[in-house]
């Protein structure tokens, strides 16, 4: 039996949670966020508390136990938070502009990269410095998607460290073909 599971989730200060048979849905000041409960894992609520309990004893149903108190952690996190990731673009020439909900990238490409987010999740640049992207939204699974797609255009290379990565994300570097000499 999973460890995590058995943690009780607290709710923070204007957070409501409301099942109506396998839907959990959590509102809060932010927004509100829906989840299907797989059938044998049963969701109480209890002195602004939630407590989950595994039904059954099916492998399958123990895996999906911890998956689930932290799938409702995070949703409860997100509507009184928010989720935010920071994107470092790095590279001569590599730029972002903002162009309404469009995110139009300078890569070094022969063209530009225009991506439109995710339903929920948000886009901002960094008034000091232009080359921070930062994502926001409510759901921590489609913030870390939008990054890992921005990320992905131009991933950042072990020569020169050129590209997009993860604020404070630490690039392994390799010498190139002048340091065998």
């Amino acid at each position: 039996m999973s460890r995590i599971g058995k943690k009780p989730i607290t709710l923070l200060p204007g957070v409501t949670f409301v099942q109506k048979e396998q839907e959990a849905t959590v509102k809060g000041p932010k927004g509100e966020l829906k989840f299907i409960v797989h059938k044998d894992i049963k969701v109480e609520l209890g002195d602004n508390k939630i407590i989950l309990s595994c039904v059954s004893e099916d492998p399958f149903v123990k895996t999906m136990f911890g998956t689930t108190r932290a799938i409702l952690n995070n949703m409860v996190k997100g509507v009184a938070t928010g989720f935010q990731k920071a994107l470092e673009i790095q590279g001569v020439g590599y730029k972002a502009v903002l162009k309404g909900k469009t995110l139009v990238l300078s890569l070094g490409f022969s063209h530009e990269v225009n991506y439109v987010p995710l339903e929920g999740v948000d886009l901002a640049l960094d008034e000091k410095q232009k080359n921070i992207i930062y994502v926001k939204g409510i759901d921590k699974q489609k913030v870390g998607e939008v990054a890992a797609q921005i990320r992905g255009f131009r991933k950042p290379e072990p020569y020169k460290g050129k590209g997009i990565r993860y604020l404070g994300e630490n690039i392994l570097r390799k010498a190139g073909k002048s340091a065998t000499k």
